[in-house]
């Protein structure tokens, strides 16, 4: 639905109050700003195909990238610098294969997730647990702003709903269900990201995991989900090889990025914050 749709005409929009669909409609005047019904051409297909997909999505950014292959990168709020970089490594390979990269606009891995993605040649899918028309964590929002142009954010809650803690887990069900596979970039055994892995993993996606010391928290989650089946991985042609069957003109890329290559200084760059988001787990 775009600008020229009335908001309070359409039969959707009924469940909002007045002041929702006056705020709607203001939101919808801006060309880059679209509410996708589950029939509309742009909508996910993985996503379409869920027995508990949303009715509709409100979208900000290139709706029509939502069509293209997919793949949700997802780890720790806590990462550790490693943990970052290796994120961004494997993101950037993808997105230079042609995989849009997926994650949830979260701090530690998801942020570098994104990061990564622009940095490559394709783009990135930020899935986030507010209105379309908020930035949580805030610190995110240059980045959030840098998604918009180049990737498109998503969600299906309503504009102006703020962070709540059951707002994550619907969010995740959305990241694995448009993805054809999900990476764990360090995860504790009881983080979202292991949820989400585990969604993925019911709706039948591939289920893809980065080893770790034996001796961190942070690694517990992602042996647990190799022990159980997910297919380890060290570099993005690991993932590569797994779905070129999947993906017609998939790209190898000649030189894989490995995860140390990426320069340190970029991280102190963006000076990961201190968590605030632990309650929100």
């Amino acid at each position: 639905m775009k600008a020229d749709s009335s908001p309070d005409t359409d039969p959707l929009l009924l469940w909002l109050t007045p002041d929702q669909v006056a705020q709607t409609r203001d939101w919808l005047a801006h060309p880059e700003n679209h509410l996708i019904l589950h029939d509309n051409p742009d909508y996910p297909p993985l996503l379409k195909e869920l027995s508990d997909r949303p009715d509709f999505l409100f979208v900000k950014g290139n709706a029509s990238l939502l069509s293209r292959p997919m793949i949700a990168i997802v780890g720790s709020r806590n990462a550790t610098r490693q943990g970052c970089l290796d994120a961004e490594a494997f993101a950037e390979s993808l997105s230079d294969a042609g995989i849009t990269i997926v994650s949830g606009l979260a701090d530690g891995i998801d942020a570098a997730a994104h990061r990564g993605a622009l940095r490559g040649r394709g783009a990135t899918v930020a899935v986030i647990g507010t209105g379309a028309d908020r930035v949580y964590p805030a610190v995110n929002r240059g980045l959030a702003q840098d998604i918009a142009t180049r990737g498109v954010i998503v969600s299906e809650f309503v504009l102006g709903s703020v962070a709540q803690k059951w707002h994550f887990p619907k969010r995740n069900r959305i990241i694995a269900g448009m993805s054809l596979g999900c990476l764990v970039v360090e995860a504790s055994l009881t983080s979202g990201s292991i949820i989400t892995a585990r969604l993925g993993l019911e709706q039948g996606r591939e289920i893809f995991a980065i080893p770790g010391s034996i001796h961190s928290p942070l690694s517990k989650g992602c042996h647990h989900l190799i022990r159980d089946g997910a297919k380890l991985v060290e570099t993005a042609r690991d993932i590569l090889e797994e779905l070129q069957y999947q993906i017609s003109g998939l790209q190898q890329p000649a030189n894989p990025i490995a995860p140390r290559d990426i320069d340190e200084k970029r991280l102190d760059a963006a000076a990961l914050p201190e968590n605030t988001e632990r309650a929100l787990k």
